[in-house]
């Protein structure tokens, strides 16, 4: 049985966030449990007049082929896919993926140099138009706390918020950060300052990601100095990190730990130089999503959050740093989790998760919903 609001999320992800047009190629990427939603978006793609291109992805078949990938391998995905990448107009890819630990038993430095060498396919990308969504599984609504259907339920809701709205709501933030110079975080194991003086500022409402909801730029890359203790658990290649802490000096990172295997988080920080400064500064807002759930697509935009990335930054928020590596870890804020301060130029912006500044606080959970 269809469901009509996976109708209404397709056109919305071809109508409104990539303005798909008649002749556009559009390659739509998913795992396999995504299909009742490709479905849908191949219809619409159809009704619009464009050319739909389909992937659909199993992560066991994956793993299998990535526990023996050699250099071989890796170059011939790179020509195929960077040839395909450049003829298409529209990308939509959808997470739906069963298991965190998929991939944990492949060998890392399979998954570090696939990293390095699969890394100029996200330019090509970015340069696309381009969203990113989820589909529900149950894997994700066990992880979620929730029953499948709730879950199921909650995940099209919250894809549908009022990203007008949203949009209105960040100009003031937006026009506060593009004059900020100095930032400053604290909370409990946090303390950083940096700059992101010139650097641009980007508002992300329903645009690329679905759901959506932040405000990003990024630190002027040897600025940072300090510590930050992340609260938030974090999936990345093919495992779980928690308690990640970061000390950096002039910009760099000098020691990280997390509650686990050392080597682990020092091989992902090893893999160039670049993945040990960061790449981007966001904050989350979406009133919707308030509690992490391993799916870094709702946790970077949980509301009274932000997220401080090491690795690669983006184009349009460019700060000169290269990286195989864009990891995003979250930080929230909100006083049930610990609490904690946001400065501007040495000006309390927002506490406890909430913005404090009068033309901020439309963008505070209550205005939002």
């Amino acid at each position: 049985m269809r469901d009509p609001r996976l109708k209404k999320l397709a056109s919305n992800l071809l109508d409104v966030s990539t303005k798909t047009q008649k002749g556009d190629r559009v390659a739509i990427r998913g795992g396999a449990a995504s299909k009742p939603l490709v479905l849908e978006l191949v219809k619409r793609a159809h009704e619009i007049g464009a050319i739909p291109f389909v992937e659909l992805q199993d992560e066991d078949v994956s793993r299998e082929v990535m526990k023996e990938a050699k250099e071989e391998y890796m170059d011939f995905m790179l020509d195929l896919n960077k040839f395909k990448y450049e003829k298409i107009d529209v990308m939509i890819s959808i997470s739906a993926g069963h298991n965190d630990y998929a991939t944990v038993d492949v060998d890392q430095n399979i998954k570090t140099q696939m990293s390095k060498k699969f890394q100029p396919l996200s330019k090509i990308v970015q340069k696309k138009r381009w969203v990113v969504l989820m589909y529900p599984t149950p894997a994700q609504a066990q992880k979620a706390k929730m029953s499948n259907e709730a879950f199921y339920d909650y995940v099209v809701e919250v894809s549908t918020v009022d990203y007008g709205k949203m949009r209105e709501a960040f100009k003031p933030l937006k026009k506060l950060m593009e004059k900020t110079d100095k930032v400053r975080i604290k909370g409990p194991g946090t303390d950083i300052t940096f700059s992101i003086k010139g650097i641009p500022v980007v508002p992300c409402a329903g645009e690329n990601n679905i759901p959506d909801g932040e405000i990003f730029t990024a630190p002027v890359k040897e600025s940072v100095n300090g510590t930050i203790t992340y609260n938030t658990p974090s999936p990345y290649r093919g495992d779980v990190y928690s308690n990640v802490k970061l000390t950096f000096k002039d910009g760099k990172i000098v020691e990280a730990t997390h509650d686990g295997e050392q080597e682990k988080i020092d091989a992902i920080f090893n893999t160039d130089e670049g993945a040990r400064y960061v790449g981007e500064f966001a904050i989350g807002v979406n009133p919707k999503v308030t509690d992490p759930m391993g799916n870094i697509l709702f946790d970077e935009k949980i509301a009274g959050s932000l997220h401080f990335t090491p690795g690669m930054a983006y184009d349009d928020a460019w700060n000169g740093n290269t990286s195989a590596v864009h990891w995003d870890l979250v930080l929230i804020q909100r006083e049930s989790y610990g609490g904690g301060e946001i400065y501007f130029d040495d000006v309390l912006i927002r506490k406890d998760g909430l913005f404090v500044l009068e033309e901020l606080k439309g963008l505070n959970p209550e205005n939002l919903a």
